[in-house]
């Protein structure tokens, strides 16, 4: 289905012109470049009718640690994979020591999640003290 396009005037019937100063503009600019608004009009008819405009922050900070948490990730997308491999061979073995031994692997993996799972939250925790609202 074709999205229709809205003409332009259609719910607005009067045209304001107003002058503003440079410094004043080139905060407008930056705002527009910020937000998710397309045009200038639409972001002075937001100011107007009070609504919120929401503003687009990259911070560059956190880089570093959206690195670390896909490295996390992966850390723990590999120990799932060994884990499953040494279940598989726990269910197919025939010999109680066999499946001692596997049982013995399979706890070692799962304690090398706990760890990453902790650092994990440490670090999501530092993420929300700076970013989420008290």
């Amino acid at each position: 289905m074709r999205k229709q396009k809205r003409s332009v005037g259609s719910d607005y019937k009067k045209t304001v012109i107003a002058r503003v100063s440079a410094q004043k503009y080139e905060e407008l600019v930056a705002i527009l470049g910020r937000s998710r608004l397309r045009t200038m009009s639409e972001l002075l008819r937001d100011i107007l009718d009070n609504r919120k405009i929401t503003l687009e922050y990259y911070d560059k900070t956190l880089d570093k640690v959206m690195l670390e948490l896909s490295e996390i990730r992966r850390e723990l997308q590999s120990i799932g994979v060994n884990i499953n491999q040494v279940t598989k061979r726990f269910h197919v073995q025939q010999w109680p020591e066999a499946m001692l031994i596997n049982a013995g692997e399979i706890a070692g993996l799962y304690q090398q999640i706990d760890l990453r799972m902790e650092y994990l939250f440490s670090v999501i925790d530092k993420i929300a003290q700076k970013w989420l609202p008290e």
